[in-house]
C-alpha cells in the first residue's frame, strides 16, 4: 500500500493536470490514426508517416506520467524496487522519446509558419541533451551518486515536459492577443518554454534537491571520536 504526503498528492496532481493537453491530446491523435473518429485538427505529416509520431506520443506520455511519480519521496522510501522499475522504463522511454522527436524533426517537412531554423536547431540540440542526460543518470546511479542522478533525471524531465508548457504559453498567447502566433514568433515562445522548464529545474535543484543529499550525506558520518577533538583543539 502506497501512503504519500498530503503536499506529495498534491504535487502529482499538479503534474497530471499539467500533462494533460499534451499527453491526453496525443493519445487522442494516436486513436485517430488508428482508425478512430476525427477529433483534432488534420496533421499531413501524421498521416503520411503515421510511425514516428505514434511511437513519439506513447513514449512521451510514458516519460511525462510515469516520470512524475519518480520524483515522490514516498515511493523511493517505501516502494524502492517500484522506483527502480519505473526508473528503467522511463529511461527508456525518454530516449525512444527524444530520439522519434529528433526524427521528426529532422525528416518531417515543415513550413516556416510551424518551424523555423533557431527552433530546429534547439529541438536537435535539446532531443539530443535528453539522452545525454538520461545516461547521465543511469551511470550516476550505478555509481551511488544520488545528487547527480536526480538533477540529470530532472533536467531530462524538464526538456520532457516542453509540450506541456508550450501549451500553457500558446494558449495564454491566444487568451492574450486573440490569435495564434505563427513564424518566428512562434519559434521564440516554444523556445521560451523550454527555457522556463529549464530554468525551474535548476531552481528546485538548488533550493531542494541538493539541501536533501547533503543533509542526508553529513548525517550518514560515523561520529567524531572525542579524542580525536581533544587533540585537535
Amino acid at each position: 500500500m502506497i501512503s504519500l504526503q498530503k503536499t506529495e498528492w498534491a504535487v502529482l496532481g499538479l503534474i497530471l493536470v499539467y500533462s494533460f493537453i499534451p499527453a491526453f491530446g496525443g493519445l487522442i491523435r494516436v486513436l485517430e490514426l488508428a482508425g478512430g473518429p476525427q477529433i483534432a485538427p488534420v496533421n499531413p505529416r501524421a498521416l503520411l508517416a503515421p510511425t514516428p509520431i505514434i511511437v513519439h506520443i506513447l513514449s512521451s506520455f510514458l516519460f511525462c506520467i510515469v516520470g512524475a511519480v519518480q520524483f515522490l519521496p514516498s515511493i523511493r522510501r517505501q516502494h524502492p524496487t517500484t522506483h527502480r522499475i519505473n526508473g528503467r522504463v522511463i529511461a527508456v522511454a525518454g530516449c525512444v522519446s527524444a530520439l522519434s522527436g529528433l526524427w521528426m524533426t529532422h525528416f518531417y517537412v515543415f513550413s516556416e509558419a510551424l518551424q523555423g531554423p533557431a527552433l530546429y536547431w534547439v529541438r536537435i540540440v535539446l532531443g539530443t541533451a535528453m539522452i545525454g542526460l538520461i545516461f547521465c543518470a543511469v551511470v550516476a546511479i550505478r555509481a551511488r551518486d544520488i545528487f547527480q542522478h536526480g538533477a540529470s533525471m530532472l533536467r531530462a524531465y524538464a526538456i520532457g515536459q516542453g509540450a506541456s508548457t508550450q501549451a500553457v504559453v500558446g494558449i495564454a498567447w491566444i487568451i492574450t492577443v486573440g490569435s495564434e502566433a505563427m513564424g518566428p514568433l512562434r519559434d521564440g515562445l516554444m523556445i521560451f518554454a523550454w527555457v522556463l522548464n529549464l530554468l525551474v529545474a535548476e531552481i528546485l535543484i538548488r533550493s531542494m534537491l541538493r539541501p536533501a543529499i547533503g543533509l542526508r550525506s553529513s548525517s550518514s558520518l560515523p561520529p567524531t571520536p572525542r579524542s580525536t577533538l581533544r587533540r585537535e583543539t
